[in-house]
């Protein structure tokens, strides 16, 4: 393996002339991790919502006043008193609120007969995530509005207990596992695959075609030098990501060594996928073109945004094969829930696997020829 060292040494030192591409590999995960994180993972608040009173007796100002709780407490919407429904509903079709709760006539009357009161809520259906806040809020304001004035010392309705087995996790540390992936798939893409092919265009690899270096010398000496770019972006963004986060103790050292062991073998199963790609590619143009593709083919079926139960049965199929999901699934187990390897034997096992497969039909498929 000294000849397969020599490759690597020379790799690291063209690596560490190319601070730029350092730079960008680690800053894209940190950005993407940052701005969906908080974009997508935030509740939403101060959604503007018209209340149109048509009844004025005690139980719509009671409905009134729980509305306007909502307001001054979770912030969920804002109450803006409207007279007048059409000029309301024309108000929301135009877009300057995102719904409209009506009491109608004759709703404290009913209220008082028992005789199915009912109040509507208008709603913009455009956006669903809006829709779906704005009915779970004056869905649960009605069900606050129908509880007795003294509820009974002893319930005799079921109730649901929640237990929590973990802290509370905001959707950003939600999307930490699957930035880490990122970082060191773009590390193999850009730090690996497109200076591979690039070195290929340019000559570079006729002078190891007229050494003795063996293909499996070859292969090993190109894959372990993308593993340790690749490992080096991950353990960055995993330590700066874990800050940024907010993970619990992020440096805790039994964590980090477990998570670099992930780590390791992640960038080696991408790397060896990489290259069994690329081994018999030569227009320089091509990893560039196919980056994008594989980005998405791999990235979001992973479980990194989105949970896999939720996608259909061609997609779920992706996500069994996806080296992305085990190692998405892996980091979620010891940075969300600090497992240890009894939690992700399978998926180390499963990476494992993926790289010997890919390793060896590489150095079947490399040519020692132009």
């Amino acid at each position: 393996m000294y000849r397969a060292w020599a490759i690597v040494e020379r790799e690291l030192r063209r690596f560490r002339r190319s601070p730029v591409l350092i730079v960008i590999s680690m800053v894209f995960p940190l950005v993407q991790l940052v701005i969906l994180g908080y974009a997508m993972g935030g509740n939403v608040k101060h959604l503007k919502v018209a209340v149109v009173d048509q009844d004025g007796g005690l139980p719509a100002v009671r409905v009134r006043e729980l509305a306007g709780a909502v307001a001054g407490g979770a912030n969920t919407f804002d109450t803006i008193q409207y007279a007048d429904q059409g000029a309301a509903l024309a108000d929301l079709r135009n877009g300057r609120i995102n719904g409209v709760l009506t009491i109608p006539p004759e709703f404290s009357r009913r209220v008082l007969q028992k005789n199915e009161p009912h109040v509507a809520l208008i709603e913009d259906n455009t956006d669903n995530f809006v829709s779906a806040t704005l009915v779970g809020q004056v869905g649960g304001l009605v069900t606050a509005f129908n509880q007795p004035a003294a509820a009974p010392r002893v319930s005799a309705n079921t109730r649901l207990d929640v237990v929590e087995v973990y802290p509370y996790v905001p959707y950003v540390q939600y999307l930490l596992p699957g930035s880490i992936v990122m970082s060191i798939f773009m590390m193999v893409m850009i730090g690996g695959g497109i200076i591979f092919i690039d070195d290929k265009a340019r000559g570079l690899h006729e002078g190891y075609l007229v050494t003795p270096i063996s293909k499996l010398e070859l292969v090993a000496g190109f894959n372990i030098s993308g593993t340790i770019k690749a490992v080096m972006a991950g353990i960055s963004i995993m330590i700066i990501g874990s800050l940024v986060a907010g993970i619990p103790s992020p440096l805790d050292p039994m964590r980090m060594m477990r998570l670099t062991v992930v780590i390791v073998i992640t960038a080696f199963a991408l790397i060896s996928l990489m290259f069994l790609i690329m081994v018999r590619v030569n227009d320089p143009l091509m990893p560039r073109a196919i980056f994008g593709v594989l980005n998405t083919l791999l990235y979001f079926p992973s479980g990194a945004v989105y949970p896999p139960q939720g996608f259909p049965g061609w997609m779920q199929v992706i996500a069994a094969i996806d080296p992305f999901t085990y190692a998405v699934h892996a980091f979620k187990s010891l940075l969300l829930k600090n497992t240890g390897f009894e939690a992700i034997g399978g998926d180390l096992l499963y990476l494992l696997v993926f790289s010997a497969i890919g390793m060896t039909a590489a150095t079947l498929l490399f040519k020692r020829t132009l």
